[in-house]
């Protein structure tokens, strides 16, 4: 295939993330940054960060990041992309403006930033927008030269992101006593979020009930059951259930919370359980704490026994996925005719530039990468 190696005109693809703790003095000010600009209190953030420092006041996402980084780099390498990968988050060191600006100073123009994020959101997309937007002015501001910034497309449902969940789900219902494990029920994890940012996600068209959030979910969901059948000859009941949420509880998110299901699976006689994280991109602490932590407890109260399903993490595949939809948007952005998304599922591949109205925020805020970009 002609320019099967070609990522032009993009000189530069960068990693964005949320970012997290290293260290027990982390902890505070890197939830400082999480929740700048509503008013909480440093006693409320202490007792917040508690589930930090169960751990160390170290979260895991830094060094899966790493891990991404180096699974990108060397699958980049084998394959002949000579396209330099650089690391941002969004809450902690290295921070989004200080990569951005190293990017400039090494003479980039044209950045594809990947988000840690597979789906449509207001917190899992647009407003790592607004991050990027905020960047971008903070460089002008200094009187630099801006690069030009393009992202990723949501990747939920790229064979490289679905198949080694697949492969954690069989993996992990083998795991389970042999007289329980056809029985076992599967339930899909991910992030809740508040029921009006659910209704609002994705473009204008797919707002409500759910919006593309649920929607995109619920695909996932379906395609990784699906093939879990054709695999293990079960077809295991599932459902997509919710954690980690946060915030006032007079505002509706999006449930049943995991450990809320697992006593209503258990009360419904369900053997067992398989708790599949698909809206997380690797172990971080939602994962390690609501899941391996919370909803693990909660089994091991009602006798019920839960396995928990691998993230993609920094698997190969992911890694291979990631280079495809580097490639994929290069042609694109060359004009080249005849591109092919690579999309399982019901709802086909996702769009490469958010259009307005997309995911919007409760109080607009310029965002990079879309049809409203100030800096197009």
């Amino acid at each position: 295939m002609p320019h099967a190696h070609d990522a032009t005109p993009y000189d530069a693809l960068l990693l964005l993330s949320f970012g997290g703790p290293e260290g027990p003095d982390d902890v505070v000010p890197f939830l400082e940054n999480v929740t700048r600009g509503r008013g909480i209190p440093k006693e409320r953030l202490k007792e917040v960060g508690q589930h930090y420092f169960l751990f160390g006041g170290v979260s895991p996402i830094n060094d899966q990041n790493r891990a991404l980084l180096d699974a990108l780099r060397k699958d980049f390498a084998e394959h002949g992309l000579d396209l330099p990968i650089y690391w941002g988050n969004r809450n902690w060191a290295p921070y989004l403006t200080d990569t951005l600006r190293e990017t400039v100073a090494d003479g980039r123009r044209r950045v594809l930033v990947l988000a840690t994020s597979a789906y449509a959101s207001y917190s899992g997309c647009r407003q790592y927008r607004e991050n990027l937007a905020d960047s971008l002015a903070a460089l002008e501001a200094e009187g630099l030269e801006l690069p030009r910034i393009d992202k990723i497309r949501h990747y939920f449902n790229h064979p490289g992101f679905l198949e080694p969940m697949i492969d954690g789900v069989v993996e992990s219902l083998a795991d389970l006593p042999e007289d329980v494990r056809d029985g076992a029920h599967l339930a899909f994890c991910t992030h809740s979020i508040p029921n009006a940012s659910a209704d609002s996600s994705g473009p204008v068209e797919d707002h409500g009930d759910g919006g593309a959030y649920v929607a995109e979910h619920l695909d996932v969901a379906e395609l990784i059951a699906d093939a879990v059948r054709e695999r293990t000859g079960v077809a295991h009941p599932w459902q997509l259930v919710y954690q980690s949420r946060s915030g006032a509880p007079h505002i509706p998110w999006l449930e049943p919370d995991i450990c809320d299901h697992l006593e209503e699976r258990h009360a419904a006689g369900v053997p067992a359980v398989v708790m599949a994280p698909i809206g997380f991109v690797s172990d971080h602490m939602e994962v390690l704490y609501d899941l391996d932590t919370e909803a693990m407890a909660k089994g091991e109260e009602l006798g019920l026994p839960v396995r928990r399903s691998a993230t993609v993490g920094a698997d190969p595949r992911f890694a291979a996925a990631i280079r495809d939809l580097v490639l994929e948007r290069a042609a694109v952005e060359r004009g080249e005719a005849g591109v092919t998304p690579c999309a399982l599922g019901r709802l086909g591949a996702s769009h490469n530039l958010c259009p307005v109205g997309c995911c919007p925020a409760r109080t607009p805020q310029p965002a990079a990468a879309g049809a409203d970009s100030p800096y197009a």
